[in-house]
């Protein structure tokens, strides 16, 4: 570490409610756009919470997500997903620019656009599961997150890997596990058990391969022997933990903010298909369900921003949360507004390092919240807002449940 553990504000912070970030981050955003903060685990760490200062970073050469000393580095977390320094410094850049080529067809726009239907049809075979819920028993809410929420972005992601039917069940309780902040030993060890499973997948699509992204991924090794197969299995593990996790919290936080307001909910029901476009890019810009601290990355030389100077190796977490409520970006940050243009949110990232997946969550999302309000337009939310349990100690956070009625 870079430096010793000094006075600093203690991540991660207390949230007022489910569907509010910490006022905190507004509070030393005002004296500073990037301050010294110590991390869950203890290190200590500079927490950028300024729009301009969190973009700029995102697109910067200086500053990466390995170390060159990951033993001795500062680290965010127990968790086996962005917890702490992994991969070799020294290849970096090369290792992301080949991730890029290899992936990039595999989430191309024509890619996605060829995949709607199917996600259409797995969203009707979700709202009909919600539907047999109730049905089984009335006047009891269902579980949104059970039903909705969780399944359908593991459905997509497994068909666009080449997961098998009956192995989609498999990741719910790992990326619980894997995401835990303070129980490093589990963590780890579910990160080993998917990480085992998609090598296993690795082989049997190379030994039978399909029309899948995993399938790919393999072709391409063949031409680059350098990508291990433990890497194509990292790869693997990588994209369907966040191919529906992350999904999977904006479609719960999402339903949230249009079911807490009777305004906005009925704005919504009026006419779905015309106004979802606006509304997933406010949704994506304040449903906030990570606990996390933020993304991490790391100082690869000494570098002057917000008025502080950061020196090589030091730790710095990129609050994008924090920064889509910039006052200085935003009118009325806190509110939600479908008539924001541009809604250049951070959400997704910003240059070299921009959410590959952004096109088929974006797919997702404009999919299910038409459909979801088409088949319900009573929907309401089945519990109050304070009675949701925050799961701040998993760094992708999100609620307990999702109650609803209709």
């Amino acid at each position: 570490m870079t430096s010793s553990v000094h006075s600093a504000p203690q991540l991660p912070f207390d949230r007022p409610g489910a569907l509010e970030v910490s006022p905190r981050y507004a509070e030393l955003r005002r004296r500073s756009p990037v301050t010294r903060v110590t991390s869950p685990a203890g290190d200590p760490a500079w927490l950028a919470i300024g729009y301009a200062e969190v973009k700029q970073i995102l697109g910067d050469p200086r500053f990466g997500r390995r170390h060159p000393t990951p033993e001795t580095a500062a680290k965010v977390s127990q968790a086996a997903i962005a917890g702490g320094p992994r991969g070799d410094y020294n290849t970096e850049t090369r290792d992301h620019q080949r991730l890029r080529k290899m992936l990039v067809p595999a989430f191309s726009a024509r890619r996605m656009t060829r995949l709607t239907e199917r996600i259409q049809e797995l969203t009707a075979r979700c709202l009909d599961d919600m539907q047999a819920r109730r049905d089984a028993h009335p006047g009891e809410p269902v579980d949104l997150n059970k039903t909705l929420a969780f399944p359908l972005p593991a459905l997509v992601i497994s068909e666009l890997l080449g997961v098998p039917p009956e192995d989609r069940n498999l990741f719910g309780e790992l990326s619980k596990r894997m995401t835990a902040m303070y129980d490093g030993a589990d963590a780890w060890a579910a990160r080993a058990e998917l990480e085992e499973y998609t090598a296993g997948l690795a082989a049997a699509k190379r030994a039978h391969p399909d029309q899948d992204v995993i399938s790919d991924v393999v072709a391409m090794q063949e031409q680059d022997r350098t990508f291990t197969d433990a890497d194509v299995a990292e790869l693997a593990a990588g994209l369907l933990f966040a191919g529906h996790e992350t999904t999977s919290g904006r479609i719960s936080f999402g339903v949230l903010w249009l079911l807490s307001d009777e305004e906005r909910r009925s704005a919504f029901v009026a006419d779905p298909d015309g106004r979802v476009q606006p509304t997933v890019e406010e949704i994506l810009r304040l449903a906030a369900p990570s606990a996390g601290p933020g993304l991490l990355r790391y100082a690869r030389e000494d570098v002057e921003i917000g008025g502080v100077t950061i020196a090589a190796g030091d730790l710095v977490l990129l609050n994008t949360d924090a920064a889509n409520r910039d006052e200085s970006v935003y009118t009325d940050p806190r509110e939600f507004r479908t008539d924001r243009k541009p809604n250049a949110h951070l959400t997704f990232g910003h240059g070299m390092h921009v959410c590959i997946g952004a096109g088929l969550a974006r797919t997702e999302l404009r999919i299910v919240f038409p459909a979801l309000f088409h088949r319900f337009p009573g929907l309401r939310l089945g519990a109050g807002l304070d009675e949701l349990e925050i799961q701040s100690h998993r760094v992708t956070g999100g609620v307990d449940r999702v109650p609803v009625l209709w």
